[in-house]
């Protein structure tokens, strides 16, 4: 499947310079991502670097593991955008959610407003263990109370990987799908690699993340693509344009 004798392009390259990240990590001390002001500040800098103009970061929903809450990921956004803000000009930097896609999440749609990446484009992402046992049901809710669900990273789910009816499926209920930008480049092993290539050429995808939590992710856009970028993945890094605030 990948070409080794032709030299790829490095990752970094591929983003334009007004490039809209709509999947990180990058407030400070609220989940696995940035810990500190600091590092929050030295991500934040190292993606301006290489293209990305605006920011909706994403911090992890996940009951009993990272039990974040609407009202706290808008605290620490106000907490955090004064020392992002003296960065550059025209700053863009907002707060969305990664939601986790199980029984609690329901209930927590049912009773409380999301925080979207726009209009109602909703970040939701799987255990990497196994999906939820309700998980169409799930979408279905979703959907029947407003949302679009985007899903974040199809390509890192490994019970999948040969099962690729089953992406099918979740476009067909639906789902966006969101391609991890790290993936093209080997960063979670060559079979993630290689599904982000098959779902890129099947047009699968509909949006690029960088995921960014820590500076090993930054070094991975200087990496090369394990594969040529087709149209697909132009258009899909096109396509976060729809985000612009």
């Amino acid at each position: 499947m990948f070409h080794f004798i032709i030299k790829k392009p490095f990752l970094k390259d591929l983003l334009p310079g007004n490039h809209i990240d709509i999947h990180s990590h990058l407030l400070p001390g609220i989940d696995d991502g940035a810990q500190t002001i600091e590092q929050s500040i030295l991500l934040v800098s190292a993606l301006q670097d290489i293209g990305v103009e605006q920011f909706i970061t994403t911090p992890h929903v996940m009951k009993s593991v990272w039990e974040n809450s609407k009202i706290g990921i808008e605290t620490t956004l106000a907490k955090t955008l004064p020392d992002l803000n003296a960065l550059a000009q025209n700053f863009s930097f907002k707060a969305a959610a990664e939601y986790l896609l199980d029984s609690n999440f329901v209930k927590l749609f049912q009773n409380e407003t999301l925080l979207v990446l726009k209009e109602n484009y909703v970040l939701v992402e799987m255990s990497y263990i196994n999906p939820p046992i309700q998980l169409y049901d799930i979408i279905f809710e979703l959907q029947v109370a407003g949302y679009q669900p985007v899903l974040a990273h199809p390509e890192r789910y490994a019970f999948y990987h040969h099962n690729f009816k089953e992406f099918e499926k979740l476009k067909h209920a639906g789902c966006k799908f969101q391609l991890n930008l790290l993936s093209t480049v080997g960063y979670y092993g060559i079979d993630v690699a290689k599904t982000s290539e098959k779902l890129l050429k099947k047009g699968m995808i509909d949006f690029v993340g960088s995921d960014v939590h820590h500076e090993n992710h930054l070094n991975g856009f200087s990496k090369r693509l394990l594969f040529n970028p087709s149209d697909c993945f132009k258009e899909a890094v096109i396509n976060n344009q729809f985000f612009r605030m």
